[in-house]
């Protein structure tokens, strides 16, 4: 008999024999790759795991492939008394989540085991109900920064060569959030034309004073000028805006951020944390920037914030560049232009774990809760296979609290928070008019504007975008999607990563090489098309795939015209499945991209990747002009099983 075998007989006096001759055994996993105390605390055996815990070789530090603990698979048996051993006795986490963020409480959870859920309930602190998960912002959301007026919260994050640009979104609970306007939305001032993907608005920061807001950003230029990087200023006197012509700062550096303080406005800049005075409206410099600290661990310092609190100003920096080495650290003085001294937690949160599902995590801002609760924003990443990160950068959030000695420090210092206790705020103020009937987000072009969910890369023709009788109108581009001169492209983020994504548009009369259709989009680098395109003949359904310099086309065939046409694509992780309904509303299966592992940062190397995965909607015209009508689009999550996936 193997010790599995004996394991899953529950046959603790053969356990003992085999480890008594031959005690390494029990480090050796199954042919699954799952570790043998994993394997025990799945049968739900008390006796087997204590003895395994105590008495044998076993590591509680061990995780399996998918970064799952010995209480996941304890959790798995909904054995009440097991689970308390691991978690009174052992001290494992009921919160820690696995590489696809699946903790043991939700577990108990989605299995129905309440016995289960009442203990670690008991223990958190919480019931599964007031617990939240992290990112509470999906899809590219990187870079956020945070205010609080009164009981409301407005969030801005970067949004590179996106238009209209800086979505500001608004919340009452720091969970749930809207998108309720931009800060630059006049394309005239945008200046994004030109810009090459990844560049734009880097970094943004939000602030309120004296009845103003203010929004701060880095606008990243190409590179070859004399200029890469200016600081650009909007204001407004209300959060949504609208805000004023966009001011621009000459002072070089990123991620700029702006510190009020007794009716004097400071502004500070990378490298390191420099800081120098501007004027009420933000349009003039009025000091030479003085460096404050380069901070603590002195790498890519960067992302500085300011926060006055019971005497000490306290300079919050992201470091470590954006990768796995991200992180926040602090430092702090009892003057705001006097000697730094770096807190000796630092980094006050960094992901330690390399197996862990959120990564990245970083360039943060705190916010003082209504409630009294200190939180910090931050930005963190989440990947698909362990180095895909399909979705870009998020945004989590997780509680901060003050040591003894007055420093700050986020989560406990144990990194990301997976699974947290909800904050203790007012009413929610979600998204209700976009995601609704449990994750499915759909336009059918009714309104008088288009949703603040959409976006184009770099400004639209003045012509290009419009809605008129229930129906989406686009001008098709005069260039194609892999030219930064191309215009019109409509999109919104990837928020999951399995996700199906319907069109339906009317046909128009395509000549030959124009086209119309979905579009999976990362930049003009690297995007899949599904449309149908002209010919000399009848139009044909094509899949095109563009990777750096690389043009591949799948064609699939003739199609009627003189109907509206339904497209779709589902996606599961890498794979992209295309799609048509036919006048029956069955969905035929048109083409399969197995492996899009190009839309996303890490896909290939050219320009500036820090963006994230879209889907929307395309028309290309060419020379010539087309336009392209469409009558809906739905965007719907689709949850995975989070035990299998």
């Amino acid at each position: 008999m193997t010790l599995k075998e004996a394991v899953l007989q529950q046959d603790i006096e053969q356990v003992k024999e085999i480890l008594r001759w031959t005690p390494g055994a029990v480090n050796e996993p199954d042919e699954e790759g799952i570790p043998i105390p994993f394997l025990a605390a799945g049968t739900g055996s008390l006796e087997i795991v204590k003895y395994l815990v105590e008495y044998s070789y076993a590591s509680m530090n061990t995780v399996d492939a998918l970064n799952r603990n010995i209480l996941h698979y304890g959790a798995l048996s909904g054995n009440v008394e097991l689970c308390r051993y691991l978690v009174e006795r052992v001290g494992m986490k009921i919160t820690g989540g696995d590489r696809n963020l699946l903790t043991p409480y939700d577990i108990a959870h989605t299995r129905g085991y309440r016995e289960l859920e009442a203990f670690f309930a008991e223990k958190v602190g919480a019931v599964y109900e007031d617990m939240y998960h992290n990112p509470i912002r999906t899809g590219m959301y990187p870079d956020p920064s945070i205010v609080r007026v009164g009981e409301d919260y407005y969030m801005v994050n970067s949004s590179f060569i996106f238009f209209p640009c800086i979505p500001i979104s608004h919340s009452r609970d720091l969970l749930h959030w809207k998108i309720i306007g931009h800060a630059i939305t006049n394309p005239d001032w945008a200046g994004l034309a030109g810009l090459e993907g990844g560049r734009g608005y880097w970094a943004p920061d939000i602030s309120y004073d004296n009845g103003i807001f203010y929004i701060t950003a880095t606008l990243r230029l190409n590179d070859g000028g004399p200029v890469y990087r200016r600081q650009m200023v909007v204001t407004a006197s209300r959060p949504e805006g609208p805000y004023g012509k966009p001011v621009y700062l000459e002072e070089d550096g990123i991620d700029p951020s702006i510190f009020h303080e007794d009716g004097r406005h400071y502004m500070l800049l990378n490298r390191g944390a420099r800081i120098f005075e501007i004027s009420a409206d933000g349009s003039r410099q009025l000091s030479e920037a003085k460096l404050l600290y380069y901070g603590d661990q002195k790498r890519a310092p960067e992302g500085p914030h300011l926060l006055k609190k019971d005497g000490f100003y306290y300079l919050f920096m992201a470091e470590g560049g954006t990768g796995t080495g991200h992180r926040i650290t602090v430092m702090r003085s009892r003057e705001l232009m006097g000697l730094y001294e770096p807190c000796p937690y630092n980094p006050i949160m960094r992901q330690q774990d390399p197996q862990a599902g959120l990564q990245r995590a970083g360039h943060g801002k705190p916010v003082l809760a209504a409630d009294g609760k200190w939180y910090m924003v931050y930005l963190c990443g989440r990947c698909l296979e362990g180095k895909w990160s399909m979705l870009g950068r998020e945004t989590a959030l997780d509680p901060v609290t003050w040591t003894a000695d007055g420093w700050p420090i986020v989560n406990g210092l144990q990194g990301p928070g997976v699974l947290q206790i909800k904050p203790g705020l007012g009413e929610t103020a979600g998204d209700k008019e976009t995601w609704q009937n449990g994750g499915i987000w759909r336009d059918d072009f009714r309104g008088p504007k288009l949703s603040g969910e959409w976006m184009t890369p770099r400004e639209p023709e003045r012509d290009g975008i419009c809605l008129r009788q229930e129906r989406l109108i686009l001008k098709g581009s005069r260039f194609p999607l892999s030219r930064v001169e191309a215009r019109n492209i409509l999109l919104r983020r990837q928020t999951a990563f399995c996700f199906d994504a319907w069109t339906e548009f009317e046909m128009p009369e395509l000549k030959p090489g124009q086209e119309i259709g979905l579009t999976c989009y990362y930049d003009e680098n690297t995007w899949v098309c599904f449309g149908a395109v002209g010919t000399a003949g009848p139009a044909e359904l094509i899949v095109k795939e563009h990777i750096g310099d690389e043009d591949r086309v799948f064609r699939a065939g003739e199609i009627r015209t003189e109907q509206p046409l339904q497209l779709g694509v589902e996606t599961r992780g890498l794979v992209r499945r295309f799609l048509y309904r036919t006048e029956e509303g069955k969905a035929q299966p048109v083409h399969i991209l197995e492996n899009v592992y190009y839309l996303c940062s890490e896909g290939i190397k050219k320009g500036k990747r820090f963006t994230g995965a879209m889907a929307g909607l395309y028309v290309y015209g060419g020379d010539e002009d087309c336009y392209g009508v469409f009558r809906y689009f739905e965007y719907k999550e689709e949850k995975r099983n989070n035990e299998e996936y």
